[in-house]
C-alpha cells in the first residue's frame, strides 16, 4: 500500500497546505471466473495488498474539483456541473464517480484530491475499479455521512466505467476492491449478488502473477465485442425459446446454445461455449477447495487458460509463453487474468518449485522478448476504507 505521508506531502503542496482525510481502496485478483460476471455468472475474487490510496478535502466551491494524479503529475481543475466532463481520461473516473454519488442522493460540491497507487497498471489488477471504490468511499464519508451503502458504491463505479469510461464492465472489479476482506476469496453470484468469503490459506502453496508487461486499452476495444457476441447469442436463445427468460448466458443451457450454433456463426458459439464452462468451473474449484484440493484447483486454472486463449480469444502470444513455462515447471495451475489482451497470469505454485519456476520464466520470456516479467506476490488484503 502507498505510504499515507508520500500522498499527504503532494497533497499538501498542491494545494493550500492543509490536510483533508485519507481513503484507500484495493485491487484485485481473480482465481477463476473470468468474463463471467457480465454474463450473470460466478466470480471468485480477492482484493490485494496494491491499490489507490487519495485525500480528499472539501473546499467550500459550490462545483469545482482539483484533482493531481500524483504518479502522472498532472493536474486538472474542472466543473461538476459542466456536462462535458474533463478530458484527461484519469480525471473521468473522478468526474464520473462523483456524478454518479450526486443520482445516489449525495450532495457532492467541490473538493480537492491527491492521489497515488501502486497496482501495476495494465496488469490485469483493476486500477480503476480501485481508483472508483477509493473516490467513491471518500466523497461518500465526505459529504454522504457513509450512507450510501456498499453495494451502491460498487453499482456507482460501474456505471462510472459504463457512462464516462467507454467500457461495458460486469460488477466483479468494484464488488472485490469494495468487500475484500484479508486472508479470504470472496465468490460472488452476479446475477443475485449473493456472495460468501472463503478463506484462502493453501498450505504449501502460494499465488503468484507473473505480468508480461503487455499493456492493454479496453476502451474502443474487443473486449466490448465480446460482450456482444454474449448478447448475441442469448437474443437467439430467447428467440427459440420464447416461453423462457433469458437475460444473461447464466440462463442457458450447453442444449440450447448448440440449438443455435448455426444461426450465431462459429465465433459467437465459441465465445458462449467458454463462458458457460467457466461458470461450471467456478463451482468446482469452490468444492476442490473445500476439499484442500489445490491440484484440482490447479487443473480447472489450466482449462480456464485455454479458453480463454482459444475460444474467448483474449490471450497473446506473451502469456501463452508464460504458461507454457508454468506447464513445463509442474506448476499447480497458471492462466491468464483479467480482461485480456495482455496483462498477468496468475499462478498457483508449490512452495518448493516457486524459485525454480521464477527464474525459468524470466530467463526464457527475456530470452525470446527482450525483457523480464514482472513479478508480484499476492497477498489478500482488505477492501475500501478510511485510514485518516
Amino acid at each position: 500500500m502507498i505510504d499515507i505521508e508520500f500522498v499527504r506531502s503532494r497533497f499538501i503542496k498542491h494545494f493550500d497546505g492543509k490536510t483533508g482525510n485519507v481513503y484507500t481502496s484495493p485491487g484485485r485478483i481473480n482465481l477463476i471466473g473470468e468474463h463471467t460476471d457480465y454474463n450473470g455468472g460466478f466470480v471468485f475474487p480477492g482484493a490485494v495488498d496494491k491499490g489507490i490510496t487519495a485525500e480528499m478535502r472539501i473546499n467550500g466551491t459550490e462545483d469545482t474539483v482539483m484533482a493531481y494524479a500524483i504518479d502522472l503529475k498532472d493536474r486538472v481543475d474542472f466543473k461538476l456541473n459542466d456536462p462535458a466532463g474533463p478530458k484527461a481520461s484519469w480525471a473521468r473516473y473522478i468526474y464520473g464517480i462523483a456524478k454518479e454519488m450526486q443520482k445516489l442522493g449525495v450532495p457532492v460540491k467541490g473538493f480537492n484530491i491527491a492521489f497515488a497507487g501502486d497496482v501495476p497498471l495494465g496488469a490485469g489488477m483493476s486500477s480503476s475499479a480501485a481508483m472508483e471504490s477509493c473516490f467513491a468511499c471518500g466523497l461518500n464519508d465526505l459529504f454522504g455521512d457513509n450512507k450510501v451503502s456498499q453495494w451502491d458504491m460498487v453499482l456507482a463505479g460501474q456505471a462510472t466505467e459504463h457512462n464516462y469510461c467507454g467500457v461495458k464492465c460486469g460488477i466483479m472489479d468494484q464488488f472485490a476492491s469494495v468487500f475484500g476482506k484479508a486472508g479470504c476469496l470472496m465468490r460472488l453470484d452476479c446475477r443475485s449478488r449473493e456472495f460468501e468469503y472463503f478463506p484462502f490459506k493453501p498450505d504449501g502453496y502460494r499465488l503468484v502473477l507473473l505480468d508480461s508487461v503487455v499493456k492493454h486499452q479496453l476502451a474502443g476495444s474487443p473486449y466490448n465485442d465480446r460482450r456482444n457476441s454474449c448478447e448475441n447469442v442469448v437474443k437467439h436463445i430467447q428467440a427459440k425459446h420464447p416461453e423462457g427468460k433469458f437475460e444473461t448466458l447464466r440462463d442457458c443451457t450447453w442444449e440450447q446454445l448448440d440449438e443455435v450454433r448455426a444461426e450465431v456463426g462459429e465465433e459467437d458459439y465459441k465465445r458462449a461455449k467458454f463462458v458457460l464452462g467457466e461458470k461450471d468451473r467456478v463451482l468446482a474449484v469452490c468444492d476442490a477447495l473445500n476439499e484442500g484440493d489445490y491440484e484440482k484447483v490447479g487443473e480447472l486454472m489450466y482449462q480456464t487458460h485455454e479458453g480463454l486463449s482459444k475460444d474467448y480469444e483474449v490471450s497473446c502470444e506473451e502469456l501463452d509463453f508464460l504458461n507454457d513455462i508454468a506447464k513445463a515447471n509442474e506448476v499447480t495451475g497458471s492462466r491468464i487474468m483479467g480482461g485480456g489482451f495482455g496483462g498477468c497470469t496468475i499462478n498457483l505454485v508449490r512452495n518448493d518449485l516457486y524459485k525454480k519456476f521464477i527464474a525459468d520464466a524470466k530467463e526464457k520470456f527475456n530470452a525470446k522478448y527482450g525483457h523480464e516479467p514482472k513479478v508480484y506476490d499476492v497477498v489478500i488484503g482488505d477492501g475500501s476504507r478510511r485510514l485518516c
